[in-house]
């Protein structure tokens, strides 16, 4: 479709939604919200469609419900504690819920493969984790031997320190050399920016060159930076990446309420260590 048409058709729909949410009445119950009652926000509505939004589903506004949710979630346990039971324990809650995968250190890639096999969960892992100081080539190694061991996704941290020194094409390498690694065993790459280290700038360079570089996500944080995810680095990583690749929101995401916001900024998957707490608030949202 023809990108002014396209836009055009977007606008119309807008208009045409909010002249429906103008009715008497309405005014009074608009509110400063989350995206628990964006069907009441004219406001909240437009930012969605700035913000990529091109499908409103008929209850639009209204939270995911658990089985829906559950799907956005990667199940994580990235603590450097983390024993083979709380490991077991992950995989059984992964299971049990149905989320998109669980995401581990390296070191436990093949005990999750093992445990999820046969199951509609995948298995994350972590590359030059959490600094992203690694060197390129070994970044590239760690993620084929995740892939060997059973990972179907790879996390890896952007080289922060060559971005921030203006080496636009080392980060380039560094990017394409993990790319290439993880989509020969047909996994899916997901690039860490660390939001809380970058300008605005840098976040829209770090999120070109991961595009270019054929990343399938871009992730906002690692959880153990100085900050974790907000909508406002959600919705500009989305704007500057489209509808092609992945956003993926991380780092202090412990509620529904916060996933959600992520989702309504342009999340499409969510790193959590409080998976079950947030699909289990949907459920008791949904049955309320």
């Amino acid at each position: 479709m023809d990108a002014n048409l396209r836009e055009r058709i977007v606008h119309e729909i807008t208009e045409e939604i909010l002249r429906n949410l103008k009715q008497p009445g309405t005014e009074s119950a608009l509110c400063l919200c989350r995206t628990d009652c964006l069907h009441k926000c004219p406001d909240g509505l437009r930012r969605l469609v700035e913000c990529g939004a091109e499908r409103f589903g008929i209850q639009f506004g209204a939270p995911p419900v658990a089985n829906d949710l559950s799907k956005y979630i990667d199940h994580t346990l990235l603590k450097p504690d983390a024993t083979e039971a709380q490991i077991r324990q992950l995989c059984k809650e992964a299971e049990q819920f149905h989320f998109a995968t669980v995401c581990v250190n390296p070191t436990w890639v093949r005990l999750c493969a093992q445990l999820l096999k046969g199951t509609d969960v995948g298995v994350c892992t972590v590359v030059g984790f959490p600094l992203g100081a690694t060197p390129a080539d070994v970044k590239a190694y760690e993620a084929r031997r995740a892939i060997f061991d059973g990972a179907h996704e790879v996390d890896m941290v952007i080289n922060v320190g060559l971005l921030k020194s203006g080496h636009d094409a080392l980060v380039l390498d560094d990017v394409c050399q993990v790319a290439a690694a993880v989509h020969d065993g047909c996994g899916h790459l997901k690039v860490i920016i660390e939001t809380a280290l970058l300008t605005d700038d840098e976040k829209v360079k770090a999120c070109t060159l991961a595009k270019q570089a054929g990343a399938d996500y871009v992730k906002t944080s690692t959880g153990f930076g100085p900050g974790g995810a907000t909508a406002q680095d959600v919705a500009l990583m989305r704007r500057v990446v489209g509808t092609d690749v992945g956003v993926k929101a991380a780092g202090g995401i412990r509620d529904l309420a916060a996933a959600q916001q992520m989702i309504a900024a342009g999340a499409t998957r969510v790193g959590a260590s409080a998976g079950v707490k947030i699909v289990q608030e949907a459920a008791s949202l949904k049955a309320s």
